[in-house]
C-alpha cells in the first residue's frame, strides 16, 4: 500500500513561493542599487570638477594657457632685467650688413645676364665698349626726338645713326604693353641701335644713343604726334630731381614730320631757332 504525504493546498504554497522568491532575489536588487548610487556618486564628482574648471573642458593640445596677473608681471620684469650682449648685438649687425650685400651682388648679376640674354651688353671675358662721352657741354642744346614703338623699326634705325653723330636723345612716351613687359621695349631697343642689323647675341655692336621712357617729357612737350624734334638745354635724361627746373619750357619749337634729322634742324632753325641747332647741324654736316 503505497505512503502518501498530506498534500498542501495551493492557497498555502502561494504564500511561501513568494517569500522565496523575495529572498532570492533580494541580494540582486541590492547589487543594482548599490551600482546606480556609485554612478550617480560619480557624475556628481565629474560636474564638480568641471564647475570649478571651466577652461579645463575646452582646453586642448594647442590651447593657450592664460598667465596670470602675477606670471605677467614676472615676466616683464624679468625682460627689463635682461642684459644686451654687445658682442651679440655687433654679430647681428654684421650679418644683417653682409647679407643686404650678397643680396644687392645678386640683384646686380641677374640685371647682367638679363641684358646679356636681350642682346643689350657683351658677354662675359668679351671686351666691354667705351661708354659713349658726349661732347655737349652740360648747358647746350640736344636734339630730342620723340618715338614710338609703332614706327618702322628702319626709320629708328635711321634715327639713331643721325642722333649719335649730334649726341641727340630718343625719347618714348611708354613700353609696349606696359611696364609689366619691359622685354619687348629692350628687344626694340637693341634691334634699334645696333650697327649691324643683322647681327644676334649680345657681342653685337650698339650705337652711343641714350633712350629715354619718359611720359613727362611728352606730356610737358605736348607731343600727340610723332615723330617730332625738340631742342632742349641740358640733359633730358637726368633723373627729376637732379633737374634745375622742372616746369621751364623745354623747347621753343617743335618740329614734326617723318623727314631726315638734316631737314628737322633746318625748320627748325626756319622758325626761329637758328641759335639752338648750330652745333648739331654743323656736327651732322661733318663740319
Amino acid at each position: 500500500m503505497p505512503i502518501c504525504a498530506p498534500s498542501v493546498p495551493d492557497s498555502h504554497m502561494a504564500p511561501l513561493m513568494l517569500a522565496l522568491a523575495l529572498i532570492g532575489a533580494a541580494p540582486g536588487q541590492a547589487r543594482e542599487a548599490q551600482s546606480a548610487d556609485e554612478g550617480t556618486s560619480a557624475m556628481e564628482r565629474l560636474r564638480e570638477a568641471n564647475a570649478s574648471a571651466p577652461s579645463a573642458a575646452h582646453a586642448g593640445p594647442d590651447a593657450i594657457p592664460t598667465p596670470s596677473p602675477a606670471l605677467k608681471r614676472r615676466a616683464f620684469e624679468a625682460m627689463r632685467k635682461r642684459q644686451v650682449d654687445p658682442r651679440m648685438e655687433a654679430q647681428a649687425r654684421a650679418a644683417q650688413i653682409q647679407a643686404a650685400n650678397a643680396l644687392a651682388a645678386e640683384q646686380q648679376a641677374m640685371s647682367a645676364r638679363l641684358h646679356q640674354a636681350l642682346g643689350l651688353a657683351p658677354p662675359d671675358g668679351a671686351p666691354s665698349p667705351e661708354p659713349a662721352t658726349s661732347k655737349t657741354p652740360v648747358k647746350a642744346w640736344v636734339p630730342l626726338l620723340f618715338a614710338s614703338s609703332s614706327m618702322p623699326i628702319e626709320t629708328l634705325r635711321t634715327y639713331a645713326g643721325q642722333l649719335e653723330r649730334v649726341g641727340g636723345v630718343i625719347a618714348f612716351r611708354g613700353v609696349p604693353g606696359g611696364l609689366t613687359k619691359i622685354g619687348p621695349m629692350a628687344e626694340l631697343t637693341a634691334r634699334m641701335l645696333r650697327v649691324d642689323p643683322g647681327c644676334e647675341g649680345p657681342a653685337c655692336t650698339m650705337r652711343g644713343v641714350q633712350v629715354v621712357i619718359d611720359p613727362i617729357l611728352f606730356r610737358q612737350h605736348g607731343i600727340a604726334r610723332v615723330p617730332a624734334l625738340a631742342m632742349v638745354p641740358g640733359d633730358p635724361t637726368q633723373p627729376y630731381c637732379e633737374r634745375e627746373d622742372e616746369t621751364a619750357p623745354r623747347t621753343a619749337h617743335l618740329v614734326l614730320g617723318d623727314a631726315a634729322l638734316s631737314g628737322l634742324l633746318d625748320e627748325y632753325a626756319r622758325l626761329g631757332g637758328k641759335e639752338e641747332v648750330r652745333d648739331a647741324s654743323a656736327r651732322l654736316a661733318g663740319r
